[in-house]
């Protein structure tokens, strides 16, 4: 008897600079257990080309009804050197880390929370699409306020780090679509994440994205505009 679901796939990262127009810059496979205990897991392995190459290698447990992290951890290799490595645990009240990185050395780190973190960004795309299970299915298009956010790093590709650092910002539900990427054709809802300078040191660029119109809101597709012009796409998929 299957106690547990998993799902696996395959995100495509793409260029929309003029001069490498869709010339492919990274790819990130990923899987998910939804287990029986009411957690899910990610595991997710991310590769980005673009100098200084960063691979990234993610897991996250978070609770699947609420998105509410409980642990995590993920190790960065920048330029083809090891940069960090670090181990996140989640509290009602507060986020702690342990870490080592080749700049600051070993160390723990502890930040306490006004309540229970509300996701947990690791910088894996597909982890971006959870985002949308923060708008019920029954929702109607709309803005809202993420708070109480972690991430394992402020820069806008995760090649810092690892460490813990808050964060808020807005997020824009705009509509339903049926859209055709990689993997097949999808009913979808599309959102924008937005204002962002209220945390990061630099305001990150529009960021749209298209997930499934299902509770597992995955991720179909998206992209970055201002000085990034990438592009994410949902390339395989295996329910």
């Amino acid at each position: 008897m299957t106690i547990h679901k998993t799902i696996s796939g395959k995100i495509l990262y793409t260029s929309k600079k003029p001069d490498r127009l869709d010339i492919e810059r990274g790819r990130e496979y990923f899987t998910i257990t939804k287990q029986s205990d009411g957690y899910s897991v990610l595991h997710a392995h991310c590769e980005i080309d673009d100098p200084p190459d960063v691979i990234r290698d993610i897991t996250s447990c978070f609770e699947t009804s609420t998105m509410k992290p409980r642990d995590g951890s993920v190790r960065l290799t920048i330029g083809g050197k090891f940069e960090g490595s670090g181990w996140f645990n989640f509290s009602d009240d507060a986020c702690e880390l342990e870490v080592f990185n080749v700049k600051t050395g070993r160390g723990s780190q502890s930040q306490t929370l006004p309540m229970p973190a509300t996701w947990f960004g690791n910088h894996a795309i597909v982890n971006d699409g959870f985002l949308s299970r923060m708008f019920p299915l029954d929702a109607k298009p709309g803005k809202r306020r993420i708070s109480n956010v972690m991430m394992s790093s402020p820069d806008h590709r995760g090649a810092t780090g690892p460490e813990l650092f808050s964060l808020s910002f807005g997020m824009i539900y705009l509509g339903d679509e049926t859209i055709t990427v990689g993997a097949g054709t999808f009913e979808a809802r599309k959102f924008e994440i937005v204002d962002t300078a209220e945390g990061l040191p630099e305001e990150h660029p529009p960021y749209v994205m298209w997930c499934t119109k299902d509770e597992e809101g995955l991720f179909l597709k998206g992209g970055v505009e201002g000085y990034m012009m990438t592009h994410y796409e949902l390339v395989e998929l295996d329910r």
